[in-house]
């Protein structure tokens, strides 16, 4: 029998931008020519949630928590049941303008008479100073963001506490050692967004009417979802096969024995999904065949059960796929026109995970540095690192700019490979494509100011990078590759470059002192006061299972607190740190300085403000960033480095210039670039060279011209390249887009 897959991601992700897992696995089936329909269920769900019958449905399902005098409900969603009929009548309007579908409500918003406020508008006082900075829109955006935010507290107020925009029962599925806990509420009575979404589900299932049917599950908050379909599915329609796979099980599921899972899912797959799923397809459609060599089936990384008890197996003979033959990902099926963009926080780089709808790709598999202490290298999604060719890249983007009617790519690897970068927007730039685009990084010296400015022509709007501890002992510590004063020289080139920064921070890494924490906010300070970090966040070290870190405690000063491993969940280890420091108590201060630093004030507080305990004064030297910016970049100039011309043809004039009775042949070009127009003027052989050397290496030329190749050109007739290569007109071409890279 022919199988037919369904193929969803469980409620909630993001609300702006589908989760790529289902359109990459669509993408691989369609160069199999395998028939799937995928689905993103937690826009689904918000959707029905948050609409006029929604919103009718939700005020009379809470409407007797209100009804006895003296209820324990809040005032707040007092308030907001008192003024529903107002949510009613606006929630649509406000739907659609999110999905940009009504932009001239903005000026009704802005106004601030349209919408009904709760408690979440409070904050606006606190911002008003940051409105300032923003058009109609934005803050139209920001206003109805509060506005949802609002129905959200009552909602988990009033009808159900595991609610979330992005995440739901996410506190099931965390670190959940044990299956108990999530067991025991999947034999509760469905919840009223359980409710929701098992009427999707329905619709969905009878429509489609697949014969297989796999749920991926990223993170701890779609988890408990994703185990509602599953038994809903089983209860409803026992004939159909269910599979879960994703970024949870990945990283949490891999030594589950607890057999009460398999309750709800036949197949529970690890890492790279494309083959597993594949065999597990050819044995659904060919299921009285076995191999010649045994007698079983054959699985890639897959979890199952077998006589009552939990197996792994992998003894497919199959090899994963190289990058090339996955297939480009497939986004039909998906309503990209539903998807709501918010604006939660006014940073405009944070922003950017929620606003926007955003084309997921992949630059490489893996992360090619793969040391980080802290990370899971020993777990195949970061370990295998594999490339993916630019023009290739080049081609997904092209197919999926016409499929979804979106040129905004953002690249979710591990870390972006700088030449793999470098590579991709020569090719974006040779082909003429309007596209915006960012990625994730490591602030290594490969990104010189050249490389940057090439980033920004091609359509690169932001970067984010680990900075982690700004300590140049504990990046070392970490393994990160790179110290303080790199990444100041790289932040800076990106920033004047004109693309956003932003800085993941770590805080209560294993040995860290009071004082490294403290001496780490005062880099950070340091940075955002030089204007080359625009935007950070703080997160406190976890360890886990499969980091370094997590395998070889010992190493680190650190002690697991059990060795035990759960029947369900392990990735998060509870641990005892050699320094006995509570970083607990840090983790405020540090976010409410970051906050005010990423805003442009103030610098000048002292760093005992920000903390209501004793810290000691910082031993960094006030002026380490600005002195390690002076000291300019150490990058030289390598013969094999590529020469690149981005601007376009110049006018030329030939004239004579004469001085003292002598004269000499000159000649003048004029450039424009899209600012603006410049000249610059050489001798007449010197420039015959200019011409011919800016039309070989112009950006549309295929081939690549070496540093070396150009000087060798040059000396082939002319004397004293480094002289001409430093003369003022060369110096004026290198401001205007003559890049060495």
């Amino acid at each position: 029998m022919k199988t037919k897959l369904f193929v969803v991601t469980p409620p909630f992700t993001q609300l702006n931008t589908p989760y790529p897992a289902t359109a990459y696995i669509k993408g691989f089936l369609n160069t199999k020519n395998i028939e799937s329909v995928q689905a993103d269920l937690g826009i689904d769900v918000i959707l029905e949630l948050f609409s006029k019958k929604g919103l009718i449905d939700l005020f009379e399902v809470s409407s007797s928590k209100f009804e006895v005098s003296g209820s324990e409900t809040s005032d707040n969603s007092k308030r907001i049941f008192a003024l529903q009929d107002e949510y009613i009548k606006t929630i649509d309007a406000v739907i659609q303008f999110l999905q940009g579908k009504n932009p001239t409500l903005a000026l009704q918003i802005c106004q601030e008479d349209f919408l009904p406020e709760a408690s979440r508008f409070a904050q606006l006082e606190e911002l008003d100073w940051a409105f300032g900075t923003m058009g109609t829109q934005d803050k139209a955006k920001h206003l109805a963001t509060l506005y949802l935010e609002d129905i959200s507290d009552y909602i988990v107020e009033c009808v159900d506490e595991n609610f979330g925009f992005s995440r739901y029962a996410e506190r099931l599925g965390r670190s959940a050692n044990s299956f108990d806990e999530l067991y025991e509420a999947l034999q509760q009575k469905p919840t009223y967004i359980d409710a929701i979404l098992i009427s999707i589900l329905k619709t969905k299932i009878e429509a489609i009417q697949p014969t297989f049917f796999l749920i991926s599950v990223p993170f701890p908050g779609n988890l408990y979802s994703a185990f509602r379909c599953a038994q809903w599915i089983r209860q409803n329609h026992p004939e159909i096969k269910i599979s879960m796979g994703g970024g949870f099980p990945n990283t949490e599921l891999r030594s589950l024995s607890d057999a009460r899972v398999f309750e709800f899912f036949d197949f529970i797959t690890l890492d790279d999904g494309e083959v597993p799923i594949e065999e597990l397809i050819f044995n659904l459609e060919n299921p009285n065949t076995v191999t010649s060599s045994e007698v079983e089936k054959r699985y890639k990384r897959t979890f199952l059960l077998e006589d009552g008890k939990v197996v792994y197996k992998n003894n497919s003979l199959k090899h994963d796929y190289k990058q090339a033959y996955v297939g480009t990902p497939d986004y039909s099926d998906l309503s990209l026109d539903k998807y709501i963009s918010v604006i939660e926080i006014v940073n405009p780089m944070h922003r950017m995970w929620s606003d926007g709808r955003w084309n997921k790709l992949t630059m490489a598999h893996g992360c090619y540095w793969g040391k980080c202490t802290f990370c899971d290298i020993s777990l195949d999604y970061i370990k295998v690192y594999e490339p993916v060719a630019a023009n290739l890249l080049c081609d997904r983007m092209e197919d999926m700019m016409l499929q979804t009617g979106q040129n905004g790519f953002h690249f979710v690897d591990e870390a972006a490979p700088p030449a793999l970068m470098r590579a991709l927007a020569l090719e974006i730039l040779r082909r003429k494509l309007a596209v915006t685009w960012w990625t994730n990084i490591r602030f290594e010296k490969s990104f010189s100011k050249d490389l940057c400015l090439l980033l920004k022509a091609s359509g690169c709007i932001a970067v984010s990078g680990g900075l982690e501890v700004a300590s140049d002992r504990l990046l070392k510590l970490i393994d990160k590759g790179v110290t303080v004063e790199q990444v100041a020289k790289v932040t800076r080139n990106f920033t004047e470059a004109g693309i956003m920064v932003h800085a993941y921070l770590m805080y209560g890494y294993p040995t860290q002192t009071i004082q490294e924490t403290i001496d780490s906010l005062e880099m950070v300070r340091q940075l955002f006061e030089a204007g080359i970090l625009q935007s950070g966040f703080w997160h406190q070290f976890a360890m886990t299972a499969h980091s370094p870190v997590g395998l070889y405690p010992e190493k680190f000063g650190v002690t697991k607190k059990t060795e035990a491993i759960g029947t369900f969940a392990n990735n998060d280890i509870d641990y005892t740190d050699s320094t006995g420091i509570n970083h607990d108590k840090f983790s405020f201060g540090l976010k409410k300085s970051l906050f005010n630093f990423m805003h442009g004030i103030c610098f000048d507080y002292e760093l005992q403000d920000w903390f209501d305990f004793k810290i000691p004064k910082t031993k960094i030297d006030p002026d380490f960033i600005f002195n390690a910016l002076e000291e300019g970049n150490d990058f030289n100039t390598k013969p094999n480095a590529k020469v690149v011309w981005l601007g376009g043809k110049p006018f030329v004039e030939h004239f004579t210039k004469s001085k003292k009775g002598n004269s000499w042949e000159m000649m003048a070009f004029t450039f424009h670039d899209k600012k603006e127009s410049f000249n610059i003027q050489t001798s007449k052989n010197e420039g015959e060279w200019l011409v011919d050397i800016l039309t070989k290496i112009t950006i549309s030329n295929a081939k690549n011209y070496t540093f070396q190749e150009v000087k060798a050109d040059f000396e082939a007739n002319l004397d004293d390249f480094e002289l001409f290569w430093y003369s003022k007109p060369i110096n004026t071409l290198r401001e205007f887009g003559l890049l060495v890279l």
